[in-house]
């Protein structure tokens, strides 16, 4: 147990000093906009401002099924927004999301544009939009609607609970990692206890459900966030989340997807903006290592 003396919280919580740790700088008890800057806008109507992590994945691999599905209206301008540089503070940004949070999404093919922020209200409004991967009959819906808000409501104790306190907390907490770490591990086990009914968790049809879930859950178990925790977790036991992992991870749209407005790993790997489906021509990919 850490030898730290015991915190005692204050009768009254004020922001008083830096809370440590790697993402530090992006927090702040206050919202709204603490600078004036403009979007950029490109020439498609669906403007993307976001970042690789695994909430911008989600759309970003979204507009990509579709695109690859043969919709043409799903092209898009990604424009990055560097949040360890506080762009998601910037006065555009924040018209756009008032939760200064990324992904945002504008589509300007409405004569009103409509903003969207939220992953998950932009993967259904997309998935609505384009009548794909979002069953139209009661019960399909219901089962991904379901499956989506479940990674909604969980992944947050994943990311902002094991993630943060076993891979960026400034000091390592025994109590902290254990806690979040039996609950991830029992996430995975809800995901493990499904996939061995189904080939995919809504069902036999690939859906806005497997994206969401596995940009965050396949991603750890392919070691891709959060250092050598699919080691400390011993994710290889759920062996149908590692089948299911492998079989998205394999998507070409989900290769592609996964590496807009990334700036982190080898530079195959990163695509900082994206306007043109030829953008990732300008740049061998490394797939992703699933074996």
């Amino acid at each position: 147990m850490s030898d730290q003396p015991e915190y005692s919280p204050p009768k009254v919580w004020t922001w008083d000093k830096p809370n440590g740790g790697q993402f530090a700088a992006i927090n702040r008890p206050i919202a709204g906009a603490t600078l004036d800057k403009d979007l950029p806008v490109g020439r498609h109507p669906l403007q993307l401002y976001s970042l690789a992590t695994p909430n911008g994945q989600k759309v970003t691999i979204l507009l990509e099924e579709l695109l690859a599905l043969g919709h043409e209206g799903a092209e898009y301008d990604a424009w990055p927004i560097r949040i360890d540089q506080g762009d998601q503070f910037g006065s555009g940004f924040v018209a756009v999301n008032p939760n200064s949070k990324i992904p945002a999404l504008l589509d300007r093919s409405e004569p009103t544009p409509i903003r969207v922020f939220e992953s998950g209200a932009i993967l259904t409004y997309l998935a609505e939009k384009f009548g794909a991967f979002l069953p139209t009959d009661r019960a399909g819906r219901a089962e991904t609607l379901s499956w989506l808000f479940w990674q909604m409501g969980s992944a947050p104790y994943l990311g902002g609970g094991f993630g943060h306190f076993y891979a960026y907390a400034p000091t390592k907490i025994e109590y902290a990692i254990d806690r979040f770490a039996m609950e991830t591990k029992r996430q995975y086990d809800v995901l493990d206890r499904r996939l061995a009914e189904t080939p995919y968790l809504a069902g036999d049809d690939y859906t806005i459900a497997d994206i969401a879930v596995w940009c965050w859950y396949g991603n750890v178990a392919l070691g891709q966030f959060y250092g050598d925790a699919a080691e400390f977790l011993a994710l290889h036991e759920y062996t149908n989340v590692q089948r299911w992992v492998a079989a998205i991870a394999a998507r070409p749209a989900v290769q592609r997807g996964r590496i807009v407005n990334r700036f982190t790993g080898a530079p195959s790997e990163q695509l900082h903006e994206r306007h043109d489906s030829s953008d990732f021509d300008l740049r061998t990919q490394d797939k992703i290592d699933i074996a």
